[in-house]
């Protein structure tokens, strides 16, 4: 699988997806981008800015299992992962697999559920397989969590613990479209297209599992010089001692920037990483990693105007200071079926 490949069928997907979701393109970037990365996303918006049509969208564009939980109050944990069933016949519990075992995983409204509920997903996420009575079963290859949530201000909801938010590679904000985005969503309904029914939208199948599979397993050839690895590091460890935030970003945020900047890499049919990619991204991975003190607060000042100053403080590396550092494994991946 070669990035040009990769590109191309990036392209494909985001032609087929805003058939029917317009005017958010750096939502559907970053999406896939993490889809690619391995990567598990926090999509937070008001309702009704289609975070929901989004996934179900991508759902039709990637011909693998999709599910979808509905997060209420009410929800248990074995409502997620699955429970043990006992068989009168046979005299034995089985296994009855939960929701969580799938492809494309959506959790929506994550946060109206209490913790003790959202924290069933913290396996599925990071290893990628579930627990359930002492016994652990693998999840099948692709696995992605794409979450909705609220804004947390609103009523009847539940903030993610820490440990959970710090799973999600990305925090991607919904913004309320232009007037001109909305004018072509509402002629899209004038002329018959119901979102509900994206059959109407004739969404096209562009990749299957293992083509997935295939691109995450390539993106790890993706080149990163050493001055990247520098320039990444230099950012997360700024975010540690950076005036008015009380806990900044853990290594696993180094980790997901340098996974995604290869993902964003080859998405944009480069086989290796430049700044721009880092700088690009970072506002995604950090917002939900940093947690300011009080008084910066009050002051008005949020994590992404503190994001925006940190990433200009630091220097990105010049092309000269670049030393390539080169994967050893062969490319054994399969490639895209045109």
């Amino acid at each position: 699988m070669d990035v040009e490949k990769i590109a191309r069928a990036y392209e494909r997907i985001v032609e087929e997806i805003e058939k029917v979701f317009v005017g958010q393109s750096e939502l559907v970037e970053g999406v896939l981008v993490a889809l690619f990365a391995e990567g598990n996303v926090l999509i937070e918006g008001v309702p009704g800015l289609g975070k929901t049509l989004l996934v179900n969208a991508l759902g039709r564009a990637i011909d693998c299992e999709f599910r979808r939980i509905q997060f209420t109050p009410d929800l248990m944990p074995s409502d997620v992962t699955g429970h043990s069933i006992f068989d009168m016949k046979d005299q034995q519990f089985n296994f009855e697999p939960g929701p969580v075992f799938t492809n494309l995983l959506l959790a929506d409204e994550v946060n109206r559920a209490p913790a003790k509920t959202q924290s069933a997903l913290l396996e599925a996420m990071q290893e990628r397989q579930v627990t359930v009575d002492g016994t652990t079963y693998a999840l099948t290859a692709p696995f992605m969590t794409i979450a909705t949530q609220n804004p947390v201000e609103q009523e009847g909801t539940y903030p993610l613990p820490e440990a959970q938010l710090d799973r999600f590679m990305f925090k991607l904000l919904v913004e309320y479209p232009t007037q001109e985005v909305e004018q072509e969503i509402l002629s899209l309904y004038a002329s018959g297209r119901d979102s509900r029914r994206l059959e109407d939208f004739e969404i096209g199948t562009v990749l299957r599992g293992e083509h997935v599979v295939a691109i995450q397993n390539a993106i790890g050839r993706v080149i990163v010089e050493d001055a990247i690895i520098e320039y990444i590091t230099a950012i997360v460890a700024r975010t540690r001692s950076w005036p008015g935030v009380e806990i900044g970003a853990s290594p696993r945020a180094s980790v997901n920037l340098l996974l995604a900047s290869r993902a964003l890499a080859a998405c944009s049919g480069r086989d290796f990483v430049v700044p721009d990619d880092v700088k690009h991204i970072a506002p995604w991975i950090l917002r939900h990693r940093l947690r300011l003190q009080p008084e910066i607060e009050i002051e008005g000042i949020g994590n992404e105007d503190v994001i925006r100053e940190l990433l200009d403080s630091v220097e990105a590396p010049r092309q000269g200071e670049r030393r390539r550092r080169r994967p050893s494994e062969p490319d054994t991946g399969s490639m895209l079926e045109e």
